[in-house]
Order: C-alpha cells, then structure tokens, then sequence
C-alpha cells in the first residue's frame, strides 16, 4: 500500500493551482482597471456639475473653457434655446416674452483607457430675463421662485 501522493499527481494540482491564480488575478486586475474608468467618469461628471452651477448669472450667449486638475478640460456654451415643437408662420412675428430659455451645455473631455480621449456632456435650460425687456412684478416674482428650485 502507498502513503501520499506520486510526482505526477502534484505536479498536475500546481498545474491546476496556477490556471485558477492566473484567472483570479486577470479577474481582478479587469476589475481595478474597470474602477479607475468608474473613477474618472465620475470626476467628470462632478467637474461638469459644477460648471453647470457656476453659469447661474451668465445668461448671455458665451462660451467658456478650462481644465480642472490638469485633466479634465472642459468647455461651457450658452445659448438661447428654442423649442423644437414651436410653431413658426411665415409673415407672423413670434410672440415676445419677458422672458428667455437658454440651454446651457458643458463638455468635458479626459484621457481614458488605452490613450483615448473620452468626452461627457451635459445640457440644462435656465429660464432668464430677455435683454431689454420689462418684468411685470408677478413675474419677477415668478422667476425668483424658480431660481430658488434651481439650487439657489
């Protein structure tokens, strides 16, 4: 009778032993990689937040750029925004209100996996006073109110 284990049969389990390592650490070596993209997205994603807020005064049609921690350049266009689904008859002069939509998008690009570039935008309409135009105090009133919704 034979106590223990031949040559043969524990070289195949250190065989067996190192496949199985080799997956494990490739499985997570795939998933760190994947938290370092998660990572950056997200900073993104803050870095264009924030630029969204900080256009609360500027309601003019400008456009703005930077780069935030030498990484993430972004750009900030402000323009006004009209609505696809309004309807314009030759020969009839648009109604005009008191007040404006503009649609404020920021862009912020960073370098991802593998050299290439990644982009994230983000878009949002402010509701502002038209250049020039009279308020009635209702509506003063009105849009004080919708900018405290906003974050104000």
């Amino acid at each position: 009778m034979q106590k223990g284990f031949s040559l043969l049969e524990v070289l195949a389990a250190f065989v067996i032993l190192a496949l199985v390592a080799t997956a494990l650490f490739r499985l997570f070596g795939g998933a760190l990689g994947n938290a370092g993209v998660a990572e950056d997205a997200s900073r993104a994603v803050l870095v264009a937040q924030s630029r969204l807020d900080a256009t609360r005064g500027e309601m003019r049609g400008a456009a703005t750029s930077g780069v935030e921690q030498d990484k993430y350049a972004w750009t900030t266009r402000i323009e006004p925004w009209e609505s696809p689904d309004a309807v314009v008859q030759p020969g009839v002069a648009p109604m005009l209100t008191p007040t404006q939509l503009f649609r404020i998008t920021v862009e912020v690009r960073y370098p991802g996996a593998g050299g290439r570039e990644r982009a994230l935008a983000l878009s949002s309409l402010k509701l502002a006073r038209r250049e020039g135009a009279a308020l009635r105090p209702e509506l003063v009133v009105a849009l004080r109110f919708l900018d405290g919704i906003g974050g104000g």
